[in-house]
């Protein structure tokens, strides 16, 4: 049944997808992305629901009481120009699909007509709730959004794809336990007497001091943790001064905060504050830290994890599913992960001869995996269900 679904249906998803790729819409605006989303299940006889403020859509399907499953994508697009020569390229200045949010809208979108048709049919086991999730990209992130709008209530597990161009379109990739690295970001605020270079004895060096903030905090930080919580500290940006003769009076630097151990993410802000301040003191500055939370890391629950890895392997075969390699970024996945067990899975859309990373602009996709992405989403919802 599902076969011939696709046979039948898989022209008008691409349609879909290459809709939604020609108009994104940044973070916390995606308010068009998500009539979209409600009018193609309504199509499917659903009763979608917009949640307050009108850029996220809930769905339930089926009857029942246990068990509820959970499906995500997210829905925005990044600020980045979009330079593809192609019929579907970006129609909004400085606004780009270059994560694959429409790929992971459209799969939700057909696995949910496609699970609308089975409960019509007396075969879903269960009930399935479709969460299309705004604002993955940007601090503060969706996910809390949708939870406080309802998304996990009563739900037992939630599944969701993430496209990867590295792997070979037909393949997907799944991993037990963390998935995704926890994100913060780090910015540190220097302020002290500045004064001529050549009598850096009368000042307070800042640009040294950051100097020393950049080099000593990783270092020290290194030595406070256990190794096996994966923490990297990342500096992107450095501000101070504007000559090569004076030294400021006040600089800046900023950057990410990453880990796999999720104990470890709930204690380092205090940890790296007060390794700031223990670095800073020795140079005289003033130091004002801001530690800003972002994502915790993703860690796919054994259990959920099997089901998804098994669902694949029935949708597509055993030798389409590998093991994925963990991942130093973030994804706001992972707050429904903090209440309720599930998984991310990376979706294979890589093209032949084609090198492209997420993030980019150039970034597009073998649009075949919307279908692998439907069949493995449908056979996990309908395992889940079971289970």
């Amino acid at each position: 049944m599902l076969t011939g679904w696709l046979n039948k249906n898989e022209p008008d998803l691409v349609k879909m997808r290459r809709y939604i790729h020609a108009h994104p819409e940044l973070s916390g605006f995606e308010q068009g992305t998500a009539a979209f989303v409600a009018e193609r299940l309504r199509e499917a006889g659903l009763e979608p629901r917009l949640i307050p403020g009108g850029n996220g859509v809930l769905c339930d399907i089926g009857e029942g009481d246990e068990p509820f499953v959970a499906l995500r994508a997210d829905m925005d697009a990044l600020p980045i120009t979009d330079p593809k020569d192609v019929p579907y390229h970006s129609t909004v200045e400085g606004a780009c699909h270059a994560c694959g949010h429409d790929v992971h809208t459209t799969i939700l979108i057909g696995a949910g007509q496609m699970l609308a048709h089975l409960h019509e049919q007396g075969q879903l086991p269960g009930r399935v709730r479709l969460v299309f999730q705004p604002s993955e990209e940007k601090f503060p992130s969706g996910a809390p959004v949708m939870m406080r709008a309802g998304a996990l209530d009563d739900v037992s597990s939630i599944y969701a794809f993430h496209c990867d161009p590295k792997l070979p379109c037909g393949m997907i990739g799944v991993r037990s336990g963390p998935l995704t690295a926890a994100s913060d970001m780090l910015e540190v605020v220097l302020k002290g007497r500045g004064g001529h270079t050549s009598r850096p004895h009368l000042t307070t060096d800042l640009v040294h001091a950051l100097s020393r903030v950049v080099v000593d905090v990783p270092a020290l930080l290194d030595r406070r943790l256990d190794p096996r919580t994966g923490c990297a500290v990342v500096f992107g940006a450095i501000n101070a001064g504007s000559a090569a003769n004076a030294i400021p009076q006040e600089g800046s630097v900023r950057g990410t905060v990453r880990m796999l151990d999720r104990d470890a993410w709930k204690t380092v802000p205090d940890l790296v504050t007060q390794i700031v301040n223990d670095v800073v003191r020795a140079t005289g500055a003033e130091a004002e830290v801001t530690y800003t939370r972002g994502v915790p890391p993703v860690i796919n629950d054994r259990v959920a994890t099997a089901v998804f890895a098994g669902a694949a392997a029935a949708a597509l075969g055993e030798s389409a599913v590998v093991e994925t390699p963990v991942s130093m970024g973030g994804e706001d996945f992972s707050w429904y992960l903090e209440q309720v067990p599930g998984s991310m899975a990376r979706l294979g859309v890589g093209r032949p001869g084609e090198h492209l990373d997420i993030h980019q602009g150039e970034f597009d996709v073998d649009e075949r995996a919307i279908g692998h992405g439907i069949r493995v989403l449908v056979h996990t919802a309908l395992a889940a269900c079971s289970s």
